[in-house]
């Protein structure tokens, strides 16, 4: 007989991994008392400090050996177990999904790969735009849905399917006040700084200004509603209908036992391809080699299966770069640090772009023009700015952030050219006592004078995640390369294709989270509902 698993007590499945009980009271996995730099291979990526503190070692193994995005017959397979609405990662998108879909009255079960659910969210900053919220009326701003398209649309060149980006940028406001509202999450309002591209604060985030600190909320909100969420659970195949219907699939556990799982509706929710080199390679060479800032799991599997499915894939030369990762130490430096005033130079002390475009394109141009190596320069007034951010305190305590009284001891210290760094200085400070541009076209206009003590961060360009994928309406249900929408599947997140459009400069600060925390509320509705339809 099979099981149902939705049945079962939440969290702890029979023959299923419980949830990592070797964690601090907000989930997070225990430090290893080292302020080090650590960076591990995983398939030809070079993974961050961060990722390797984040990722545990058997998650590292098994992406390197996982034979996973296989999607095989459905016909003849019987399954272990059933669940109505499956989901396949425990990251924003798909712990978003799993509220909705449970809201919406159907039995929901999550599989995710790792021992406790992390991911891309937990390395990310956490922070989520949206439009017309009342943390933004508490401060004064006023947004718009519309205002909000506007923008995206702008920085993406109009890439982007106007209706698609319409629906996501009206979803973002309700998602946070709903977190909010039914499920306790803190969310207050990045009031301090503009974020490039954004014509309005609108920047939402918890305490930490973390993501570590979103995912661990939500997981936690997820086993309140009596979720399950089956950890250790990597799936590899999918079983599917000649008409393209997915009916289950098989997971593989960390013993290398494996299991089959039928389902009424399927939610991917497991990101993009940033962990598989030869994706890279292939649609965003300008980041091949480059420092990887995800997780190593994201190997491309909703790329792949959906393709194998017939699915329609867009964008898929799209993502996110960070140009502001402290190197070697592997920690994420707020662009706050640039916005508020401060400034990029090479390793020959020369400013070497226009900073002010976004930190996503600017990966690529510190690896291509900075020959990988840059220094972010700014004071304490900015520094006071960015320590609302955890990964800007930990910066601090590894040591990545250097300190001093003059431009000069900060050059010693940066081991840069005293007076080639003071002249570029001096530079930017005439032009924002004439409110000029430089000669990049950056606008220096209504920027802050440094002043001593001053900052500097040896950093360099990062691959954080993709942004292109399956293409989904505004259901979040897969759409086909021939026309039309797969029976029953959906996606969000990574795995879907984002607002970004096809290069990393189309990439708003946020996006990413947005598209998660959206489109997963969306797709896990959707899915709820017509699971009900088809048990009923």
């Amino acid at each position: 007989m099979v099981r149902r698993l939705s049945t079962v007590i939440p969290g702890l499945v029979p023959g299923i991994h419980a949830l990592d009980s070797r964690v601090d009271g907000r989930g997070k996995p225990g430090h290893d008392g080292e302020n080090q730099p650590i960076e591990r291979e995983c398939s030809g990526a070079t993974l961050s400090a961060a990722a390797r503190e984040t990722i545990p070692p058997q998650a590292l193994a098994r992406s390197r050996s996982a034979l996973m995005s296989r999607v095989e017959p459905a016909s003849g397979v019987t399954f272990d177990a059933y669940a109505p609405v499956l989901i396949v990662g425990a990251g924003a998108a798909g712990l978003c999904a799993a509220l909705a879909a449970t809201e919406a009255g159907a039995d929901v079960v999550v599989l995710e790969r790792d021992p406790l659910p992390r991911g891309s969210t937990a390395l990310s900053a956490g922070l989520i735009p949206a439009p017309g919220t009342r943390f933004q009326r508490q401060h004064g701003i006023e947004d718009s849905a519309e205002v909000f398209a506007a923008d995206i649309q702008r920085k993406n060149g109009h890439e982007a399917d106007p209706a698609y980006v319409a629906a996501v940028a009206e979803a973002a406001a309700p998602a946070i006040e709903w977190l909010a509202d039914r499920y306790a999450l803190p969310f207050s309002l990045v009031h301090d700084f503009d974020y490039p591209g954004h014509s309005a604060r609108r920047m939402h985030g918890l305490p930490s200004r973390s993501g570590a600190e979103l995912v661990d909320r939500l997981r936690e909100a997820a086993e309140g509603a009596g979720v399950p969420i089956l950890a250790d659970a990597t799936v590899t195949t999918l079983f599917a209908d000649p008409d393209g219907a997915v009916r289950g699939v098989a997971l593989e556990r960390p013993n290398g036992t494996t299991e089959r799982i039928g389902c009424e509706m399927l939610v991917l929710a497991c990101n993009g391809y940033g962990g598989n080199p030869e994706l890279v390679r292939r649609h965003i060479p300008e980041m091949d080699g480059a420092l990887y800032f995800g997780h190593p799991g994201n190997r491309g599997d909703a790329v792949l299966w959906g393709e194998a499915l017939g699915a329609e894939l867009r964008c898929l030369g799209g993502y996110q770069g960070h140009g502001s990762v402290a190197h070697p130490h592997g920690i994420l430096i707020s662009w706050a640090v640039i916005m508020e005033g401060g400034l990029q130079v090479d390793a020959a002390g020369r400013r070497f772009s226009d900073e002010s475009h976004g930190y996503s394109e600017q990966a690529a141009t510190v690896l291509r023009d900075a020959g990988g190596v840059a220094y972010d320069v700014f004071d304490e007034r900015i520094a006071a700015v960015a320590r609302q951010f955890e990964d800007f305190r930990q910066a601090e305590a590894a040591g990545a952030v250097l300190a001093a009284d003059t431009i000069e001891e900060l050059a010693a210290m940066a081991k840069l050219p005293a007076a080639v760094l003071a002249a570029q200085l001096d530079e930017v400070e005439r032009l924002k006592a004439s409110g000029g541009a430089d000669a990049f076209g950056r606008s220096f206009a209504g920027s802050r004078p440094l002043r001593p003590p001053f900052r500097a961060v040896r950093v360099t360009g990062a691959l954080f995640h993709t942004q292109g994928g399956l293409a989904v309406d505004a259901s979040a249900r897969v759409l086909r390369r021939d026309g039309g929408a797969l029976p029953n599947l959906f996606a969000a997140g990574g795995a879907a294709a984002g607002v970004s459009g096809s290069t990393a400069a189309g990439y708003l600060s946020g996006n990413g989270l947005l598209t998660a925390v959206t489109l997963g509320r969306i797709a896990g509705a959707a899915a709820g509902r017509l699971a009900l339809g088809t048990c009923g």
